[in-house]
């Protein structure tokens, strides 16, 4: 099932090619031509052909065979597109970027935390063309599941543009409790005695979460319009579904927006602890550098070495000037104990 098909007459990057009868999957591997006029010739029945980072030449072939437009096919061809839902007469085109979390020991200021990819959608009346780009993950669990719901199935390509958005929006969700993830331990960091660079990675995680963001956020008005029922090929029962899916996407919304508020709030916290911390350093070298300009500042009288200096000639006069040293340091430093500066 998951093996390569040959497009055409010539070895392409279809990863599957298969033709669905009211719901059911049709036995054998079928090349482009005849999936398309298998398609056409039965009611009922819509192909589902799945590629993964095709050239110009071989997505155009697919392009020929079911009419699609040629804006669309460029925008399959060049990936890097914005989710958006384009209609091109009766044929639907929608982008959504996938995104992925990296799994990670350690959290750094280089750390790649989230790996985006894309899906291309073509939808029309009997067909149903997916192209994948970058790190989106394989979809043959989608079909699969489909597979095993024939009842799904025959509400046509619908069904697999309802169970691909699905899938999308789900992963959205665990990339964002992952997240979440790091985030919390960033808080306890940064609230922990011990000093470490949060800074840079708290930008990081943000940088990170701003490409996520940038990856779900476009999708809301695409959802909003295939969720109204109104589009071509959308069937009120997918359209109820997809209602779920938007759902499940404003949740992904919010809970990606609170993130990026938590890591200001965090970032914030950090620079503020980082002058405390300073704060705290600088009084300390005061307090030290004030104790020691004590003994500097009687033993540097007692050295300019004049001859008529008082108590030079006295017995105890070396002792009782370290007494007099050791006794006004003492009390400065508890006077700094007591104010907190030392």
């Amino acid at each position: 099932m998951s093996a390569h098909i040959p497009l055409g007459h010539s070895t392409g990057p279809i990863v599957d090619c298969a033709l669905y009868e009211h719901g059911k999957r049709q036995p054998g591997a079928l090349t482009l031509q005849q999936a398309m006029t298998a398609c056409h010739a039965s009611p009922g029945s819509f192909v589902w052909i799945g590629l993964h980072e095709p050239t110009a030449d071989q997505l155009q072939e697919v392009a020929d065979a079911f009419g699609l437009h040629p804006l669309a096919v460029e925008d399959a061809v060049t990936a890097h597109q914005r989710p958006k839902l384009e209609t091109y007469g009766d044929t639907l085109f929608l982008v959504l970027k996938t995104a992925v979390y990296v799994e990670h020991d350690e959290l750094t200021h280089t750390s790649e935390v989230i790996d985006t990819g894309e899906i291309m959608m073509f939808m029309g009346a009997d067909f149903v063309v997916v192209v994948r780009h970058g790190s989106s993950p394989a979809l043959t669990d989608v079909r699969r599941r489909l597979e095993h719901e024939p009842e799904r199935l025959a509400y046509g390509p619908a069904a697999v543009l309802h169970a691909i958005a699905d899938t999308v929006v789900d992963q959205y969700l665990d990339v964002a409790t992952a997240v979440e993830t790091d985030v919390e331990q960033l808080e306890v960091e940064v609230f922990s005695p011990k000093r470490t660079d949060d800074a840079g990675r708290i930008y990081q995680l943000k940088r990170e979460l701003l490409e996520l963001r940038r990856a779900v956020v476009p999708l809301s008005l695409p959802l909003r319009r295939l969720a109204e029922g109104r589009l071509p090929g959308i069937d009120p029962e997918v359209a109820a579904y997809l209602r779920d899916v938007q759902d499940h996407h404003a949740r992904a919304v919010d809970r990606i927006a609170s993130e990026s508020e938590l890591l200001d709030s965090i970032l914030s916290a950090s620079l503020a602890q980082l002058t405390v911390r300073q704060n705290v350093d600088v009084r300390r070298i005061s307090a030290v550098a004030a104790i020691i300009a004590i003994p500097t500042m009687i033993v540097g009288i007692y050295g300019m070495n004049f001859d008529h200096m008082p108590e030079l000639t006295w017995t105890f006069g070396y002792p009782a000037v370290l007494l007099v040293i050791a006794v006004i340091c003492t009390a400065v430093y508890r006077a700094f104990r007591r104010n907190g500066w030392l």
